[in-house]
This record gives structure tokens, C-alpha cells and sequence, in this order.
């Protein structure tokens, strides 16, 4: 599994196609952030844009390869685990994304009336939630769940967008506890949509694991 993480990270560098997500998350934190307001909401904001970001990374590195490539690829290392890796290659590097982005903007925001670690420990988790969150929506919205890239885009901006704003979704509910948190000064620990979250991504990705072996 190490040599496959390698190659399928290898893989989504040398295609340059992370720039275009980089870029508009870089937008989304260029409009959203502004060095000196309340640290929460900020945090709130930066985890919530990461989410579709990480929808779209994962369907890049689902669907970079040439058939040929891949089925290689599935013959030497079986297609499970071929699919496996490259979801949790996608998130590795979405990941290190958010944590910078996190530290980063927990370093130029008002940190008056809470706690330094605290709000960056929110922060980490609700971003992890965003995530695990988008790497579902993901998974569900590509091959070989969804084989057409209209389709699949359309599906990706669609599942996105309702797993920010749908009551009881894993990050609704963290971003929606760091902007009321904001109002309050109040810092919430969102474990149990940490839960919520792993629990949903690992049975999208087990539904899309086990659709790879019998569709492709």
C-alpha cells in the first residue's frame, strides 16, 4: 500500500491538475479571511471552502489515469486496493493543505476572549470533518459510481453544497459550531461529527471500493 500511496500522490503532482483546486481555495480564503477578525468564524469559514475542495481532488485522482495505466495498475496490486490508495492520496494532500491553511489563518486572527490552542485544535478537527466530509461526496460522484464527467461534476457541486447546508450533516454542524462559537467566544469541541464524518467517508468509500471491483 506505501508503494501505491507513492505513486498515486507521485501521480497527482506530476499532472498539475491539483493547481486548479489549490487555486480556487486559494480564492475562497482571499475573499472569506481578513487578517484581524474574530479567529472562529475565520476557522469556520477556512474549513467549510476546503470541503469541495477535497470532493474535487478526490475525483482527480480517481479519474487521472488512462484506462491502460490503470488496468495495469489493477493487475499488479488488485483494483481494491488501487482505488483505495488513491482516495487516501487525494486526502493526504488535502489534508496538509488545511493544516496550513488553519495555522495560517488562526496566526492573523483575533484571538481575544479565547484560547490559542483551543481554537486551533477547533479548527484542525472541523477542517478533518470537511475533509472526510468532501472525500465522500467524492467517492459518490465519480467513477465508477458516476461514469459521465458532466454528470459527475454536476453531482459534485450539487453533494457539496448540500453537505455544508443539510441539518445534521457531519460538517454542517462543525462549521456551523465555530461561527456561533465566534459570537460567544465559546470553543467547541466537535467530536462527536469527527465521528459522524469518519463513519460516513469510510462507508462511501467502502460502497465505491467494492463498486471498482465489480464494475471495472
Amino acid at each position: 500500500m506505501t508503494a501505491l500511496l507513492r505513486y498515486r500522490t507521485d501521480l497527482l503532482l506530476r499532472s498539475q491538475r491539483w493547481l486548479a483546486p489549490l487555486l480556487l481555495y486559494a480564492v475562497f480564503l482571499a475573499v472569506g479571511v481578513r487578517a484581524g477578525e474574530p479567529v472562529l468564524g475565520a476557522l469556520g469559514w477556512t474549513a467549510a471552502t476546503l470541503l469541495p475542495v477535497a470532493a474535487w481532488v478526490v475525483r482527480i485522482c480517481l479519474g487521472q489515469e488512462p484506462p491502460a495505466a490503470r488496468g495495469v495498475v489493477a493487475a499488479a496490486a488488485g483494483r481494491e486496493r488501487a482505488h483505495l490508495a488513491a482516495v487516501l492520496a487525494a486526502m493526504a494532500c488535502v489534508t496538509l493543505v488545511g493544516v496550513v491553511a488553519v495555522l495560517g489563518v488562526t496566526a492573523v486572527s483575533d484571538l481575544r476572549r479565547v484560547v490559542l490552542i483551543e481554537a486551533g485544535a477547533a479548527g484542525l478537527l472541523a477542517m478533518a470533518i470537511c475533509v472526510l466530509t468532501g472525500a465522500a461526496v467524492g467517492v459518490l460522484t465519480t467513477r465508477p459510481l458516476v461514469r459521465s464527467r458532466g454528470w459527475s461534476l454536476a453531482a459534485l457541486v450539487l453533494g457539496s453544497l448540500l453537505a455544508l447546508v443539510t441539518t445534521g450533516s457531519p460538517a454542517q454542524y462543525a462549521v456551523t459550531g465555530l461561527v456561533s462559537g465566534s459570537r460567544t467566544a465559546t470553543v467547541a469541541m466537535p467530536w462527536l461529527a469527527l465521528a459522524g464524518a469518519l463513519t460516513l467517508a469510510a462507508a462511501a468509500v467502502a460502497v465505491s471500493t467494492k463498486a471498482t471491483a465489480r464494475m471495472e
